[in-house]
């Protein structure tokens, strides 16, 4: 690692927001599409008792075909490790994309047990099932190919996403996702992130829990499906966002992109830089 710290990488106390607990998934690191540096961002900026991944943290698809690993996703995963070592509790929970990992549930890594899902207790006393959820899309579980299709051409929308906001930050406008726009627009997307979450709903019901919390579709919702609480965390190629749990019990959908705006620099690129002391602990 080169010397990449600065003045400006050294938080003190009121710049970081304290939450009981947060998940986090859909992050593919390995992929062109990650917003690594927002999440280095939200993970500096954030702390919290209990920090769950909800699958799909490394993208082992991308990575079979094509090796990328810039310096940023490397950070990610140290910065994550340096949070276990530090007394966050972290808890692994593998999705479709980084399903390799789940040779290994039941074990530990750096501190990091990896599980099939989890059932989280929160500060109000409802309970939740933590799982990825691609276990209940119909499209992974029997056809595997056209996922991957499917895969290919959202890769292309990410990469057209990538190049509009390349030309908004020239024009000095903040982060938008065209990728998460159209899928709104889309009424076959629609359909499906409501099949989607009810289905997860059901199935929280039926293990008898208060709710569920989840990934997979890279959609952020918060929302009752008939007495249960559906909570999805998003995604950090699209939306960058994180689903927080605050000393309450309540819970909450950050979008970091929103915040780091005023964290950028003047191109538009947002300091990922890790201090020296981090970097010497990792």
């Amino acid at each position: 690692m080169g010397e990449r710290g600065t003045e400006t990488d050294m938080q003190s106390a009121d710049d970081v927001r304290r939450y009981r607990s947060i998940w986090i998934s859909d992050v593919h690191l390995g992929t062109r599409a990650c917003k690594a540096d927002f999440l280095l961002d939200f993970l500096r900026h954030t702390e919290c008792e209990s920090l769950y991944l909800v699958g799909d943290i490394v993208d082992g698809w991308r990575l079979r075909r094509s090796w990328y690993w810039p310096q940023a996703h490397n950070d990610v995963v140290q910065k994550l490790l340096r949070k276990a070592r530090k007394g966050t509790r972290v808890v692994y929970i593998p999705g479709n994309h980084d399903e390799g990992a789940r040779q290994f549930i039941g074990q530990q890594f750096g501190g990091i047990p990896v599980m099939q899902d989890a059932v989280h207790e929160a500060a109000d006393g409802r309970r939740y099932l933590v799982i990825h959820g691609d276990q209940f899309d119909v499209v992974v579980r029997r056809a595997k190919w056209l996922a991957h299709i499917g895969d290919k051409a959202y890769v292309t929308l990410l990469g057209l996403n990538t190049g509009v906001n390349a030309i908004r930050r020239r024009l000095g406008f903040r982060y938008w996702s065209l990728s998460a726009y159209l899928k709104q627009k889309a009424k076959s997307a629609v359909e499906y992130v409501g099949r989607y979450e009810t289905v997860l709903s059901e199935e929280a019901r039926r293990r008898g829990v208060d709710g569920v919390i989840c990934g997979h579709i890279h959609t952020a919702e918060i929302k009752d499906m008939n007495g249960i609480v559906y909570a999805n965390d998003g995604d950090w190629v699209e939306s960058c966002t994180a689903l927080v749990e605050h000393e309450s019990g309540e819970l909450e959908i950050i979008t970091w992109s929103d915040f780091s705006e005023t964290l950028q620099s003047a191109d538009g690129r947002v300091t990922t830089d890790i201090p020296e002391e981090e970097k010497a602990a990792a």
